[in-house]
């Protein structure tokens, strides 16, 4: 599977935006999906994941409330809807692929390009 990440841009302190990653193949409903960020100067994180039938989340405490991750198999779709979006969530935010609810990036198999987020104060 290829995964190809959108829906980045800039918003003010507050707002809300929602991330999409498109992803090829007929296997997208065997992966369970994540996204992850990384911040200027510091490494990637992770942000949330999903079980293969979405019916499973994790979430980082820091976006625990504010972010939701959901994926639609019929569409081969992962996103994330981000709200009350603070300067500290300024990163390039990454879709990843893999075979079990981790967080670790090691952990991940697959990764796409990353859009870039910026929230302005």
């Amino acid at each position: 599977v290829q995964l190809q990440a959108s829906g980045g841009g800039l918003v003010q302190a507050g707002g809300s935006l929602r991330l999409s990653c498109a992803a090829s193949g007929r296997t997208f409903s065997t992966y369970v999906m994540a996204w992850f960020r990384r911040a200027p100067g510091k490494e990637r994180e992770f942000v949330a994941a999903s079980s293969r039938s979405g019916g499973d989340t994790s979430y980082a405490d820091s976006v625990k409330g504010r972010f939701t991750i959901s994926r639609d198999n019929a569409k081969n779709a992962v996103y994330l809807q981000m709200n009350s979006l603070k300067p500290e969530d300024t990163a390039v935010y990454y879709c990843a692929a893999g075979k079990y609810l981790a967080r670790p990036t090691t952990a991940w198999d697959i990764w796409g390009r990353g859009t870039l987020v910026t929230v302005s104060s």
